[in-house]
């Protein structure tokens, strides 16, 4: 997922305090919510007992960001560039468990 120092998982675990796969998977087991171009946009719920926050995931589907910064290489995308929890500068701590 993502390719270099600020894209998908050397990314959103620190700043956004998303630490497992099935945040992510979730969400990109749906359908595309919001397409602007290459850009995609899947939302999710992340839910644990009564407690519901809800994810965003932002995927690039090409071979380079919009900024030319990152290149995936030829025949190759992009992918999730980050994840996060819609409406919090970070996610709770109880979505990791």
């Amino acid at each position: 997922m993502g390719r270099g120092g600020d894209l998908g998982w050397n990314h959103f675990p620190g700043k956004n305090n998303i630490k497992k796969c099935r945040v992510v998977d979730a969400a990109l087991a749906g359908k595309v919510d919001k397409k602007s171009g290459v850009r995609l946009e899947y939302y999710g719920v992340a839910r644990n007992q009564t407690k519901l926050v809800n994810t965003v995931v932002i995927v690039q589907y090409a071979r380079r960001t919009a900024d030319s910064a990152y290149d995936a290489g030829k025949g190759k995308k992009i992918g999730v560039i980050t994840a996060y929890c819609k409406g919090m500068n970070k996610c709770p701590n109880w979505i990791n468990e």
